[in-house]
């Protein structure tokens, strides 16, 4: 695994989600990462968050795992003055801080930017809010699902609203957050000056609506619930069933994709219908045209029909459980595994899936 990190050392105060998985991004690199974990509450919440199936006995979950690959943990209290000294003392060496306390809470415990930067000038820090500096409010995922826009779009037509299975507005911020401790990380190389990076999950939420914001802010357009079909293209996001009762999902977005659908599915005549011929046309009568694939997928298995639309580089998926997935190769060689103290193995995937050249 490649190390550009391995003498930058951080400081985990972060709990949760969205500031560990910035930690373990950082461990990946060969970063030092120590991750202060509140001694009064046994660590970080997410210890205790297990499945039905996980052993009661053992001191983690596997959600806990998830994030806190290759760090170092120290149970402290730190509204007591000695546990505070330990990490003023590994401030001292550090580069970077990360933290998401509630508001008001570092500057409670004496763990802000303005009193950890007295113990180290040039030190970076990154802090997650909820909803900004000067909110309150305290905001765990699917709040911030909700509050931007994420919860109301997500759901079947005329169903109720769903909740992402991911905490994704967590990931999003952790990559938000990433990106500012990176320009962070360069402007000290090159002017020696640290830096106070602030990040909110309700502003990197609203900064992933993308196209979906500007359908409104262009268009007036408020995004309804769709399921997995998209507003723009189709069929796209349409579902269909094979012959071995497999489900599969297709992403036509253009005329040529879908001429090329037409002929792996031998039936060249949808291609040349009015109704169909350009996607703007197959937006508009899209529920006619789904019900016409409908029969010709059953002829196929998943396997025949993935082959066969890929070879005419139709863009198809198999709709894959969690199994399934980790049977991938390209999934696979994600794993990272760990062995703890007391000899558990544990797993997760990979925070980071990019690589780069050493020249």
């Amino acid at each position: 695994m490649q190390q550009p990190f391995k003498q930058l050392k951080v400081i985990e105060l972060a709990s949760v989600l969205a500031g560990p998985a910035v930690g373990m991004f950082f461990a990946e690199l060969g970063a030092e990462v120590i991750k202060i974990e509140n001694k009064r509450s046994n660590g970080d919440v997410t210890r205790q968050w297990k499945l039905p199936s996980e052993p009661s006995n053992t001191a983690i979950s596997a959600y806990y795992c998830s994030v806190n690959w290759g760090k170092k943990s120290l149970f402290l209290d730190l509204r007591q003055a000695a546990d505070r000294k330990q990490v003023y003392e590994l401030v001292k060496t550090a580069d970077v801080v990360i933290a998401n306390f509630k508001t008001g809470d570092a500057e409670k415990l004496k763990m802000d930017y303005e009193t950890l930067k007295t113990f180290k000038e040039n030190l970076i820090y990154g802090e997650i809010t909820a909803f900004g500096k000067n909110s309150q409010r305290t905001a765990f995922d699917v709040v911030l699902q909700a509050e931007s826009g994420f919860l109301y779009m997500n759901g079947e037509a005329n169903g109720q609203v769903v909740k992402m299975p991911v905490a994704l507005i967590d990931l999003l911020t952790a990559h938000q957050l990433k990106e500012g401790l990176l320009i962070a990380l360069l402007k000290r190389a090159q002017t020696g000056e640290g830096s106070f990076v602030t990040v909110s999950l309700m502003e990197s939420a609203v900064a992933s609506l993308a196209n979906q914001a500007t359908n409104w802010l262009m268009a007036g357009h408020i995004p309804q619930r769709m399921g997995t079909l998209h507003p723009n293209i189709a069929p796209y996001g349409d579902l269909f069933t094979s012959k071995d009762g497999k489900l599969l999902v297709l992403a036509v977005g253009n005329d040529k994709q879908f001429r090329n659908l037409c002929t792996v599915l031998k039936n060249k005549d949808l291609a040349l219908d009015e109704r169909f011929k350009t996607n703007a046309q197959r937006v508009k009568n899209r529920i006619v045209l789904a019900q016409l694939l409908e029969p010709l997928f059953l002829q196929y298995t998943r396997n025949e029909i993935l082959i066969q639309l890929t070879a005419k580089q139709v863009p198809v998926a198999a709709v894959r459980n969690m199994q399934e997935v980790f049977e991938l190769p390209i999934a696979q060689q994600m794993i990272l595994e760990e062995t703890l103290e007391d000899g558990t193995v544990t797993k997760r995937v990979k925070t980071v899936s990019f690589s780069y050249l050493d020249f």
